[in-house]
């Protein structure tokens, strides 16, 4: 019987290895441009999957080695941490993606974002469109999710305004396509860092009163859902500018 427990907790190991090559060879074979995103976020799903199944085979046998005090329990523990290792960032993130609508073009301004020009050629053409035609309901799909992305409102100079967001870009990482003081327009490009996925931003600062509105707009290249991603980005970076020009609050 000792080998039959230990042969269950080997078992478990093996799946969840298997399962950490599947993510992995996702992972990296979209990253060296080897595999298109589809075949990408199929390798995550599925390595996740067979994750979860070692953790679980893991778990049994380190329950059974456990109380009969026989051999695999090191084993078990391997693959039960490995297995979870593997499954808890995607299903976390499956987690998160399932709580908001499949959309993957954000703005502030749903009357009127701001538009992209240079950022165009870099997207080619299998790129997601940016008319946002689709779905037909987005901007009411975005009111409903995301009711706190709103035009951000800064009484300060619009030049210095812009300058703040131009440097704010910058230390976000994100590669700077353009930007047109004279227009308070900058365009930018955000790698992710796991997939190294692309998504393109627009930033408009604009005279408003006796200060400056800045609007952000965040689109996917890829993918109908964006899982919160370019939600995220504007809410991250819109508090980054606030904290620079000190009107934090």
């Amino acid at each position: 019987m000792t080998g039959d427990k230990s042969r269950l907790a080997v078992w478990g190991l093996r799946v969840s290895v298997l399962g950490l090559v599947i993510l992995a060879l996702g992972i990296l074979g979209h990253r060296f441009g080897v595999i298109d995103f589809r075949p990408a976020l199929l390798g995550l799903a599925g390595g996740a999957a067979i994750g979860l199944i070692g953790a679980v085979v893991s778990a049994v046998a380190l329950i059974i080695s456990i109380m009969s005090s026989r051999s695999g329990v090191r084993t078990a523990i391997a693959g039960l941490v490995i297995g979870l290792l593997v499954a808890a960032p995607v299903g976390q993130a499956m987690i998160a993606g399932s709580k908001v609508p499949g959309i993957h073009d954000i703005t502030t301004d749903l009357d009127n974002p701001p538009a992209f020009d240079a950022v165009v050629a870099e997207r080619g053409t299998t790129s997601n469109p940016l008319d946002r035609a689709e779905p037909a309901d987005l901007a009411e799909l975005q009111a409903q999710a995301y009711p706190d992305l709103t035009t951000l409102e800064i009484d300060m100079q619009p030049g210095k305004v812009y300058e703040a967001a131009l440097e704010t870009a910058r230390e976000m990482g994100w590669e700077i396509v353009a930007s047109n003081p004279a227009e308070g327009m900058i365009e930018a490009t955000a790698t992710t860092r796991v997939m190294n996925f692309k998504d393109d931003v627009a930033i408009r600062v604009t005279e408003r009163g006796d200060g400056a509105a800045v609007d952000m707009r965040s689109v996917s290249r890829v993918g109908i859902s964006d899982m919160g991603a370019n939600a995220n980005r504007i809410r991250t970076y819109l508090h980054a500018l606030k904290v620079k020009l000190g009107a934090a609050g």
